[in-house]
């Protein structure tokens, strides 16, 4: 007996839902904004480890979803530059394997990249037709990962975004309101500049998105099918946007504001380089689908009103 084919995903109505990295930042907003779109199955990597290629392929084949949504990604920056093999295994590996079993199925792929595909060299904001040249293993692992991608048979969306945080994770922000307790003074880099987005905002852009491309609202896949930079709009350097951070925390969670000290990058080594400029353009995004996140600032807004409430803050 044949195994009918999967309906393509513009003629779903009520999908199953495959959310991978559910208990990251990202996958913790994706779930639930999700909720009601379809059968949702989460899974974090207590559920699959990523890393073996044959357990992500048996996983994928077992849930059998007409939708992906790969929130899960080696993150640790500094730390790939000496475990190269693993960040390739979870941002390159796991994605090909994925695209494969999504073209498999006729299923739709949802992956999330970053702003490190870039050296940091240009002046103007990054589009998708830049040539990435990333500084860092942990870049080229995601690179890696947008090529498996773009190479399969899988109808995909890839949206590269930068500087990613929200109320849960680890992140930029938390690490701030953590180190104000702690410290009365803090250096940060005020030479790399680039869009803080919320995981909140890339979760409501991709819901909008997704159920627009369920409900046959952009054409074919040929039509939406790609590579997309998606943040939140505006700019501003991790100095900028820490003073932003505090100006808030201060007034609205009670955080004592520490003294904030701009430096260079030359001043705070890393062991992975960091791209300078890391401002995505996002017209491409807001062309096809009619899609925009907010200013940083406002989105800011919205994540400091959430840590107010005991349910969210961790």
């Amino acid at each position: 007996m044949t195994e009918s084919p999967t309906p393509a995903p513009n003629q779903l109505t009520h999908p199953r839902i495959l959310i991978i990295g559910s208990a990251g930042q990202l996958g913790r907003e994706l779930e639930k904004i999700f909720a009601g779109t379809g059968t949702v199955i989460a899974v974090d990597r207590e559920s699959v480890d990523l890393a073996d290629p044959d357990q992500t392929r048996d996983f994928v084949r077992h849930a059998a979803p007409e939708v992906i949504l790969n929130a899960a990604a080696y993150t640790a920056v500094d730390r790939a530059e000496s475990e190269m093999p693993l960040a390739h295994a979870i941002n390159a590996l796991a994605p090909r394997v994925l695209a494969e079993e999504a073209a498999e199925r006729n299923a739709l792929l949802v992956h999330y990249s970053t702003d490190y595909v870039f050296d940091g060299s240009k002046k103007e904001p990054w589009t998708e037709d830049d040539s990435p040249a990333p500084l860092s293993v942990y870049g080229a692992s995601k690179l890696a990962g947008e090529q498996a991608i773009q190479n399969s048979r899988a109808r995909h969306l890839i949206f590269r975004t930068s500087w990613v945080y929200g109320p849960h994770g680890k992140n930029f922000l938390l690490t701030m309101l953590r180190l104000a307790a702690e410290r009365d003074q803090l250096s940060i880099v005020d030479d790399q500049i680039g869009a803080p987005t919320t995981s909140i905002e890339l979760a409501r852009a991709t819901h909008e998105i997704v159920t627009g491309v369920l409900a046959g609202r952009f054409g074919a896949a040929g039509d939406w099918s790609g590579l997309y930079h998606m943040t939140c709009a505006g700019s501003a350097s991790w100095f900028g946007f820490a003073q932003a951070i505090f100006a808030r925390a201060s007034t609205q969670l009670g955080v004592k504001s520490p003294k904030l000290l701009p430096i260079e990058t030359k001043d705070y080594p890393t062991p992975a380089a960091r791209p300078r400029n890391s401002i995505l353009s996002n017209a491409k995004l807001h062309a096809r689908f009619g899609v925009q996140l907010p200013a940083w600032q406002s989105a800011l807004d919205e994540v400091i009103a959430r840590l107010q409430q005991p349910s969210e803050s961790e």
